[in-house]
């Protein structure tokens, strides 16, 4: 297990379960093996048998949670991290692990309660700070937030993360920004290149809030650079993707999953950083919304139904594509259903925002006709520029080359006309841009077409108490405003490959 080979450590285990099955310890490790091999059941089947000769083991206890939330059995994992709260001594690692786990579900109120007893027990130890960190920024504590990220800072000073988060909190001024201290750390031949990324991320973001332009770019091209050389990944995959399909979906019938989705999910899609946080804020204001957050559960439904119709473990994306025509649609809108539900225990109408749903589209009308698709564009070289100078944590891998940003944006624009042309009417296109002209025209435009009654508290979105996880976690908490809209204008000249990729496909920027 230590040495990450986790094969032989399945194969060592199961002759120590079998010679040794009241060995409470050998069925913990073997359920820790289970989760590295990303096999949930067995994890859980496995801790079961830990907590058969060990029933009020504690660590048990959370790592039954843990894989309770793995198999997205989200009240049943909160329900154990309810009895541990009970009983728990005063344990700093296990409130951690308590507060770590209400986050993953979504339970952020009582996970920054966790982490608050965590601190108070441990108040030197920067990892629970950290984490505290995190969860009052997506709360919209984010004065609270810095302080804590300065706490990290001064207890770990090569905590290059919480450098690039506290950037990320506000708008720096001349009076108080921190580009000494990123400066710095910049000189110092960083070592570690996530380190070295993450401080260039903070410093072109902090350039940028005080009108250093220059600066700002050359520290971003140069944290973009590094991050793509350690990323394997192929656009040519992408843009191909979506031949693939265009073609599986030539046209789409809306009618063959009749009753599927009668409660109306509504998608907020496409590219990241063009403005569906704002509009999923705003529906989620309203009081018959709720927001289940970016759920992968569509993309992992088609992948499971595919599988399940051919047998193979794995099936290359091309074939994916393909077979996903041919699934029993109506089984496939109740799966989501079933997933979304227990991922984050939303009742009612919900969002889901996942920006990269856009994909689906055509799965979706198919499999959920009475779900709401609400489409978030943005213009191209704002949302270019936008995700260019964004560190993701996950996903997104094109972000961070212009040539590939432009090249995956026309890829993008060809699926969405092919949507436009195959289910007319079936989405409601929202421009960023339009919205910030025209706040209230838009948003009550956006409530008409989910079929949402007007409430005022939409236009005041920025009010909602909800906890918000995505990189717009800071920006929500803001009224609207129209800064970023031009704000790729002071780099016209550097971007000149991003707009040469999109110009040379008949795009317009």
């Amino acid at each position: 297990m230590q040495a990450g080979d986790w094969r032989a450590a399945d194969s060592a285990c199961r002759r120590l379960t079998a010679q040794y099955p009241k060995f409470a310890a050998g069925w913990f490790a073997a359920s820790h093996i289970a989760t590295a091999l990303r096999s949930a059941a067995l994890a859980l089947d496995a801790i079961d048998r830990a907590m058969g000769v060990e029933p009020d083991n504690i660590q048990f206890m959370m790592h039954r949670a843990q894989c309770l939330l793995a198999l997205n059995r989200r009240s049943e994992a909160l329900g154990v991290t309810d009895a541990v709260e009970r009983r728990v001594p005063a344990d700093p690692a296990i409130w951690s692990a308590i507060g770590t786990l209400r986050s993953y579900a979504n339970d952020q109120r009582r996970s920054l309660a966790a982490y608050d007893r965590a601190v108070a027990l441990a108040p030197h130890e920067p990892h629970f700070i950290y984490n505290r960190a995190s969860v009052r920024r997506f709360l919209g504590d984010l004065e609270g937030a810095e302080a804590d990220y300065d706490r990290v800072i001064a207890l770990k000073p090569l905590d290059y993360e919480a450098y690039m988060n506290r950037s990320e909190l506000r708008v720096q001024t001349a009076l108080r920004n921190h580009v000494l201290q990123l400066e710095g750390l910049a000189a110092s031949n960083i070592t570690d290149w996530r380190g070295d990324v993450q401080v260039r991320f903070a410093l072109a973001k902090e350039y940028e809030d005080l009108g250093e332009y220059a600066k700002s770019f050359e520290q971003l091209r140069s944290g973009a650079k590094r991050r793509r050389e350690h990323l394997q990944y192929d656009v040519a995959t992408d843009v191909a993707t979506v031949d693939w399909i265009m073609s599986a979906f030539p046209a789409i019938q809306a009618d063959t999953a009749p009753g599927a989705g009668a409660e109306a999910p509504i998608f907020v899609v496409g590219l990241p950083r063009s403005g569906t946080t704002l509009v999923e804020r705003i529906l989620s204001s309203h009081s018959g919304v709720s927001s289940a957050g970016e759920l992968d559960c569509f993309a992992a439904a088609i992948v499971d139904a595919v599988r399940q119709r051919g047998g193979a473990a794995a099936v290359p994306r091309r074939e994916l594509v393909a077979r996903s025509a041919q699934l029993d649609f109506a089984a496939l809108g109740e799966d989501y259903l079933r997933r979304a539900r227990a991922q984050f225990g939303v009742g009612g109408r919900f969002v889901d925002k996942m920006p990269l749903n856009y994909l689906y589209c055509g799965l979706i009308r198919r499999a959920l006709p009475n779900a709401r698709i609400v489409h978030v564009t943005r213009y191209p070289m704002a949302v270019g520029y936008a995700m260019y100078k964004t560190l993701f944590k996950n996903g997104y891998p094109f972000s961070y080359d212009l040539r590939e940003i432009g090249r995956y944006y026309v890829a993008y624009r060809r699926l969405m006309q092919h949507w436009q042309v195959t289910m007319p009417g079936a989405m409601h296109e929202l421009s960023y841009e339009d919205l910030v002209a025209n706040q209230l025209e838009e948003t009550r435009r956006l409530l008409d077409y989910c079929g949402l009654e007007w409430e005022e508290r939409c236009v005041a979105f920025h009010q909602n108490p909800a906890a918000s996880t995505t990189a717009s976690a800071s920006q929500v908490r803001r009224p609207i405003y129209n800064s970023s809209i031009s704000q790729w204008r002071h780099y016209e000249h550097q971007l000149s490959e991003l707009r040469d990729e999109i110009t040379s496909a008949g795009f317009c920027v």
